[in-house]
This record gives structure tokens, C-alpha cells and sequence, in this order.
């Protein structure tokens, strides 16, 4: 393994060669696939409405920084649930969405409702966000104060 070799530090801190940087990278791309993709299914508990089919979870740097960037919408049914997140944005996006900002425990502290392009959203006492089609919030009766549950999801 990368790490385990005796002078790995020290020739990552020295100045990069072509192979530090080779095997640096190598070391990434398996790490990435270590990560698996999980999916939930969100139901708010309290309206007894499912929220989202399929919502796919960020919760590694990679997908927590793409988030729905370069995708052209969310059918219905879907989401991205991003986990820690306490704000968004909606920067270079190409279509408004729901936000749902949760705690610790899935309760709704906050809801946006078709947030469009261009906008940043927070709430500082989040856990984490849902990000949903536009509309979904309307169309589940969500509110601020409702219980979600996430169920794990298993895709073929």
C-alpha cells in the first residue's frame, strides 16, 4: 500500500516528482472506490408522505462538492440528501429545487421551496440538506417541525 512505504512523507512533503504525483494519484482513485454509493428512501413520518423514492447520499468530499451540478433536473421521486451541510448553493445550476435543512435526528428545521439559480441558502443550525425537485415540498405537505425517516435503499 502507498502509505505504508517508509519514505511516503517524507517525499510527499519534498518537492513533487512524476512519480510521487503518479502513485498520490493511484492512491485516490482506490480510495474513491472504497466509498460505495448509497441510496434512501425519505418519508416524512408526519404527513405520512414519501418525500423521495431515491434520494442518493453525499456524505464524502467528492459527491458533497458535485452535488447536482452538471445534471440537467431531478425527475420525481429523486433527491440528494448531503451530509454535513448546513448551506448551498445553487451556483451554475440549470434548474430551481426544494431544499430541506434537517438535524441530527431528521427533523425539519427549515424549508426553501424552488430555489432558483444563482442563490445561496442556509441555516446554521442544520445537519444536513435535502435537495429535491422543485415542488416536492408543496406536493408532501412539508413543513418545518416534521419527521423524516431515511430508509436504506437497495438498488440493482
Amino acid at each position: 500500500m502507498l502509505a505504508t512505504t517508509p519514505d511516503f512523507w517524507t517525499q510527499l512533503n519534498a518537492e513533487p516528482t512524476v512519480g510521487t504525483l503518479s502513485r498520490v494519484r493511484t492512491w485516490i482513485r482506490r480510495f474513491r472506490r472504497r466509498v460505495p454509493e448509497a441510496w434512501m428512501k425519505v418519508t416524512n413520518l408526519s404527513s405520512k408522505m414519501v418525500v423521495a423514492d431515491r434520494a442518493q447520499v453525499a456524505s464524502h468530499g467528492a459527491a458533497r462538492r458535485k452535488g447536482l451540478l452538471g445534471r440537467k433536473g431531478l425527475d420525481s421521486g429523486e433527491g440528494l440528501w448531503i451530509l454535513p451541510c448546513e448551506a448551498v448553493h445553487t451556483f451554475g445550476m440549470q434548474f430551481a429545487i426544494d431544499l430541506v435543512y434537517l438535524d441530527r435526528n431528521h427533523k425539519v428545521k427549515k424549508v426553501r421551496s424552488a430555489v432558483p439559480a444563482w442563490r445561496l441558502s442556509a441555516c446554521l443550525s442544520a445537519h444536513s440538506v435535502l435537495e429535491l425537485p422543485a415542488g416536492t415540498v408543496l406536493a408532501t405537505q412539508t413543513k418545518r417541525g416534521d419527521q423524516l425517516e431515511m430508509s436504506p435503499l437497495t438498488l440493482r
